[in-house]
């Protein structure tokens, strides 16, 4: 869970979400994705227990259709989020910064990995070109196996080298301060991006 959420912050922030009207569980889930950006979502077993505790206290009720609860704020939660208005306001605040630094990371990241991406394009290509010119200024070697090496294993060996550089600095940038983790999954899921676009170029 994201931090802004500690403390029972969460609790108060899906009974501002029921005070706009009725919702069921997953309908909550996906509003709290949006309010950060798709950066973070919480997961059934964050919200369900949630809910269950604020049914149990007065402050929710549900209504069950079609196998799907629907839950409502009730007058009890209304005098509830009354009661806490400046803390909810502190907490709409803490949200907005919360989304500013995750946005902040997750741009440095894609910058990252767009830039490593471009350098293994760039090494590529030129170890492409470099080979091509020494097969036109050489003479043709004599034939070997496959196994024994040539330029393909060169590139390939360069390749390999150059993953694990990659791996190493995105590893450095991970561990350079304490990151949530919320910040970790989005590092992970631009890196599979990443990944995603080496397997469609290397094809």
């Amino acid at each position: 869970m994201t931090a802004v959420f500690s403390h029972g912050r969460l609790r108060l922030y899906l009974l501002k979400l029921l005070d706009d009207g009725p919702k069921h569980g997953y309908e909550l889930i996906r509003l709290l994705e949006d309010r950060f950006l798709g950066l973070y979502a919480p997961s059934a077993g964050t919200i369900y227990p949630r809910l269950q505790r604020l049914e149990a206290e007065g402050l929710v009720s549900h209504t069950a259709a079609g196998g799907r609860k629907t839950y409502d704020i009730t007058d009890a939660g209304r005098a509830e989020l009354r009661q806490r208005a400046d803390e909810l306001t502190a907490l709409e605040a803490d949200i907005a910064a919360s989304v500013a630094d995750l946005s902040t990371l997750a741009g440095e990241i894609r910058s990252e990995v767009r830039g490593s991406v471009r350098d293994l394009k760039r090494e590529l290509s030129e170890a492409t070109r470099q080979t091509r010119r020494a097969r036109w200024a050489a003479p043709p070697p004599p034939p070997r196996p496959t196994s024994t090496g040539g330029p393909r294993t060169a590139l390939l060996d360069e390749l390999d080298e150059r993953l694990a550089a990659f791996t190493a600095e995105v590893s450095r940038l991970a561990r350079a301060r304490q990151f949530s983790d919320t910040q970790l999954r989005t590092a992970i899921r631009l890196l599979d991006g990443a990944l995603d676009g080496l397997r469609r170029l290397l094809r």
